[in-house]
């Protein structure tokens, strides 16, 4: 008679368990593919959208996290320096000043959401300071 009351209970609490998990933030690789994207497409918004003459490149990913919900939404920390490249220069590489006086470091949160299937990416929110 026991075990009828147990199973149950312990079925309930385990999928209660799981549904916390599901549709949250998931810590991610790197180096995965819709990430990178995601962060490349944040990185360019972010230099339009500045009113600095030269451009900034990605320092240091410091972390990445994913959530699905109808594509899938990237949560993404950088550390961020100035370069010495002008935003006009065109497919230039562009290494971040050495000297921290110059490369001016600043730490971004970017939120894309992405939705490769039509074609959709966008920035939802930016937080940026130094």
């Amino acid at each position: 008679m026991m075990w009828k009351l147990v199973v149950p209970v312990l079925a309930a609490v385990f999928t209660a368990g799981l549904g916390a998990l599901v549709g949250g933030l998931r810590d991610i690789d790197v180096n995965d593919e819709g990430a990178r994207n995601a962060l490349n497409f944040a990185v360019v918004k972010h230099n339009r959208g500045t009113n600095d003459l030269y451009l900034s490149q990605v320092a240091e990913v410091v972390k990445v996290q994913s959530q699905v919900v109808a594509g899938t939404k990237y949560v993404i920390t950088v550390r961020m320096g100035k370069t010495s490249c002008r935003k006009d220069s065109v497919n230039e590489v562009c290494a971040i000043h050495q000297d921290l006086a110059k490369a001016r470091p600043y730490l971004c949160t970017f939120t894309v959401w992405s939705r490769p299937w039509i074609n959709s990416i966008s920035v939802l929110d930016e937080k940026c300071s130094v």
